[in-house]
């Protein structure tokens, strides 16, 4: 039978059976869907592919997804590091906000972003931010899959003067977006101390209308739910569900600040909680408990956060650092066990995003979303349990190969659909501009001044 390509691994790890490993196994894909995985040997004789590939050192895994990122704050990254939410937020990132986002930056920080994902193996990524559209374009001319979020917050910025702006710009991307293979959308509202009550419930409206998630920081600081209970006399988590918004549509992140009651409603819900552990150990927020949110039934995914507060998006460091935690926390070494970290970094975030049916795992009729990883180096090695070590012992630095629904982006860990020459000089000159060199310091804990000239 003909087919587009088939890849040959050492093992492939589709998530779904949790925990299998197939040995020596090969994956047909024809029309950028998977047709079936099978033994190599068989998988020869099968089918006559374009393109034959032989990983004899590798596993190959769904591609992996980012649950939350702010993709274009790539361009803030180590502007300010070692501070408190709050303060990190108030005095240097929404000045820098304030002044330098437009669709220039967005679109040169995304494209950073994106270069960075696919170089870390992740496929699909859930963002939040300003000018989505742009977030959106740079995310197909890549050919990498994304949900855009469509923004809103009470106050105004450069991409919208006010809520009734941000909803109809929002809807404006939506419609652009419809029909598009790879880019989908999600309304944003901010966070509860960012967002009024009739706003979000307009959003609860036409996320019913349109079939879309809800995706929103809740519950990420103590602080946060303070300002909900002296403002509104509730827990931000109880105001949401007095108007209806905690559903299976919504996708909550951060969560570090949870009562067992929130919980028990919260599972009952259906929503998904996104779990972003580096970036909320950096900013001292709290700790999501994912071991109780797990065992109550909750969909919990992996997020980075962006990388002005992570300082990366690399999704095996997310990984590695969420089952730690989570044993941690949980004061339990089977907590988080590396089949479930996998999964929360794969299927856990396309159930989240409502896009499960297209990607996340290695089954037939999937979209061809997977990623290539080296495990024949000395520091694999000795190798007993390839899914252990891919969670335990493996870096982003081992992706080799990434494809989006069989399409390769990524070669012997070359970008194939991006110029890392020109966004490395786009780059520089944005740090030149945000922060030129006379005011630039060497000690990171404050940072810069984000209004320098």
């Amino acid at each position: 039978m003909n087919i587009d390509t088939l890849l040959h691994a050492r093992w492939i790890i589709p998530v779904v059976p949790d925990g299998a490993v197939l040995d020596h196994h090969a994956i047909a894909i024809d029309g950028g869907r998977i047709r079936e995985i099978l033994p190599s040997a068989e998988a020869r004789q099968r089918y006559r592919p374009v393109n034959d590939q032989a990983f004899p050192d590798h596993a190959l895994i769904p591609g992996l997804i980012n649950a939350h990122t702010h993709a274009a704050m790539s361009l803030l990254r180590g502007l300010s590091d070692d501070l408190p939410l709050m303060t990190w937020l108030n005095e240097y990132i929404w000045p820098a906000e304030k002044r330098w986002v437009s669709e220039e930056f967005v679109a040169d920080g995304t494209r950073l972003a994106v270069a960075e994902m696919l170089r870390g193996g992740v496929t699909c990524f859930n963002d939040m931010y300003f000018f989505p559209d742009q977030t959106g374009r740079v995310a197909a001319a890549a050919g990498m899959r994304a949900v855009v979020g469509l923004i809103l917050i009470d106050f105004p910025s450069a991409w919208a003067e006010g809520p009734d702006d941000y909803l109809r710009r929002g809807l404006e991307v939506h419609d652009q977006f419809r029909h598009d293979a790879l880019i989908s959308t999600a309304f944003s509202p901010h966070a509860p101390y960012t967002v009024s009550d009739q706003p979000l419930e307009r959003i609860r409206v036409l996320a019913d209308e349109l079939e879309i998630p809800i995706h929103m920081h809740l519950h990420e600081t103590r602080d946060e739910v303070q300002q909900g209970l002296s403002q509104y006399g509730v827990r931000p988590l109880e105001r949401l569900t007095r108007m209806g918004l905690v559903s299976p549509s919504l996708i909550a992140v951060h969560m570090t600040q949870l009562e067992p009651e929130e919980m028990a409603l919260f599972a009952e819900s259906g929503a998904s909680v996104i779990h972003c552990p580096e970036s909320n150990l950096k900013l001292a927020s709290g700790f999501c408990p994912v071991a109780a949110l797990a065992a109550a039934g909750i969909n919990v995914a992996l997020g980075t956060d962006g990388a002005a507060s992570n300082n990366d998006l690399d999704m095996f460091s997310e990984m590695r650092t969420a089952a730690l935690l989570a044993k941690g926390v949980a004061r339990d070494a089977s907590a988080l066990p590396a089949a479930k970290a996998l999964r929360m970094a794969t299927l856990n975030g396309a159930m989240a995003l409502g896009i499960a049916a297209e990607t996340g795992s290695l089954e037939a009729d999937k979209a061809a979303d997977i990623t290539a990883i080296d495990l024949g180096g000395l520091e694999s090695q000795p190798l007993y349990h390839p899914l252990s070590q891919l969670v335990y012992a493996t870096g982003r630095d081992k992706v080799t190969d990434v494809w989006v629904a069989g399409r390769q982006l990524l070669r012997e860990k070359q970008l194939l659909t991006l110029d890392s020459d020109e966004i490395l000089s786009r780059v520089s000159e944005w740090r030149d501009r945000i922060a030129p060199k006379k005011n630039r310091i060497d000690h990171p804990t404050r940072g810069l001044s984000p209004c320098a000239d």
